[in-house]
């Protein structure tokens, strides 16, 4: 071997070191971020403590969407015999669709048929002066022997709503007097009343509607409801229904009807008062007031009725169903002490003397004899302030709704020598379940 051929392969052999050294600085980087798994070894960590799970984190899962088509039949799989008759009660409620109004709303509602009724009643002492200053715990309501549990109670006044009721057919003088205290009944009334006027003879005239009580138009009707009243009939005849008669027999000629000198013969004398008719008319218009409004009839008469076609037994039903009270001026005959007592005690088969004590008693009102002008004028201020001082109790009564038969009531005041005015009971009507039974179900909501 020479030396040039030496000196070649050393030189190769340089070369050969150097791309050597050249790639190994290249590779230095990346073998010094990750050193070789020989000279390096992974230790295991020790275990971390576990902490419980948080199940407020824990949410529903949502359910998969119905698919929109089926490639394939779905064999039903067979169920139980008693959810498979479930199932077909489920699907016939469904067909006959959603339960009533009554039946969804049982759930949050309470509907029971109950009646509310109220009584105005009067306390007067031994001397006949009115008591103020009574309470709730005075009072003891009772219906059908059955103490009722008490809902409202006061003594504020309320405005009146008043049909008046004026006998034309009394006499002539009675009729005056009647006309005279008129023009002094309208300041009676207080601006928040109202009045409806009702005139009755044979018949019975509504001279107006209900009216403001200070209106000019109501003392226009009063003016044109003045009567000029009846002559007084003579119950006989004889020889003062002939001309010239001397010893009981006519000397003109004309024939004495068959009747033996010296008789005289007495019949009663048809006068028609159809008092009943008129209570009824006016009870009418009254019934068509609002709730709110004390409900009255003021009659002013001498309380004689004869031919009405209403019964006295049919009109006070109808004032106790209405829950319309009757208040009179009693003119007259009537009103003189003794008189009025006796037109009390009735023939059969003849005219009533006096009907009035019976309406006002039944109803819980009050009457006021007075024959006298002044003393009418004073009835009049004197009927309505007391209307005005009643007390108001309501209570919720436990009697059945649908049992339509008279209800007697009774107030009791936990006082010693007082004198309770009021109606002894009441006739249910159709208005006080109307009226009651929404109040109760927004209570029991």
């Amino acid at each position: 071997m020479t030396l040039g051929t030496q000196t070649k392969r050393v030189a190769s052999r340089a070369g050969g070191m150097a791309l050597l050294l050249a790639a190994a600085t290249a590779l230095a980087p990346a073998q010094s971020a990750t050193p070789p798994a020989q000279t390096q070894q992974s230790v295991p960590n020790a275990p971390e403590p576990q902490a419980l799970p948080d199940l407020n984190t824990i949410t529903p899962v949502n359910m998969a969407p119905a698919p929109t088509s089926v490639s394939a039949p779905i064999r039903p799989v067979a169920k139980p015999a008693a959810a498979a008759a479930a199932e077909e009660d489920e699907e016939e409620d469904e067909q006959q669709g959603p339960p009533p109004a009554s039946t969804q709303s049982a759930l949050n509602t309470l509907s029971v048929h109950v009646q509310f009724h109220e009584i105005p009643f009067l306390v007067k002492d031994s001397k006949g002066n009115l008591v103020p200053g009574i309470t709730w715990r005075d009072v003891r309501v009772y219906e059908n022997g059955v103490r009722q549990q008490i809902r409202v109670f006061t003594s504020d006044p309320a405005p009146l709503a008043v049909a008046l009721v004026i006998d034309q057919g009394v006499t002539h003088d009675t009729m005056e007097k009647i006309n005279d205290s008129l023009d002094a009944l309208q300041g009676a009334f207080s601006p928040w009343d109202e009045v409806s006027v009702f005139t009755y003879n044979d018949g019975v005239t509504e001279q107006t509607a209900f009216t403001a009580a200070q209106s000019p138009r109501l003392g226009a009707v009063l003016d044109n409801s003045k009567g000029v009243g009846r002559d007084p009939l003579m119950g006989l005849t004889g020889p003062l229904s002939h001309g010239a008669v001397i010893n009981n027999m006519p000397i003109d000629g004309v024939t004495d009807f068959g009747h033996q000198p010296g008789t005289l013969a007495f019949t009663v004398p048809k006068e028609y008062h159809t008092l009943n008719d008129a209570i009824l008319k006016a009870a009418k218009e009254v019934s068509t007031a609002p709730r709110g409004r004390r409900r009255i009839i003021y009659v002013i008469s001498d309380g004689k009725e004869y031919g009405s076609q209403a019964t006295q037994k049919e009109v006070i039903r109808y004032l106790l169903t209405n829950n319309i009270s009757v208040w009179a001026t009693q003119v007259g005959d009537s009103a003189i002490p003794g008189v009025g007592f006796l037109d009390r005690m009735h023939i059969p088969l003849t005219m009533r003397d006096d009907v009035l004590p019976t309406y006002t008693a039944k109803t819980g009102g009050e009457f006021d004899s007075e024959f006298r002008p002044r003393g009418i004028e004073q009835a009049f201020m004197q009927i309505t302030n007391q209307i005005r001082a009643q007390y108001t109790v309501g209570y919720y009564t436990n009697a059945n709704p649908y049992d339509e038969s008279y209800r007697r009531t009774e107030i009791r005041i936990l006082r010693p020598g007082l004198t309770i005015i009021c109606k002894d009971g009441y006739y249910p009507s159709a208005a006080d379940n109307a009226q009651a039974n929404p109040v109760h179900q927004a209570a029991s909501q």
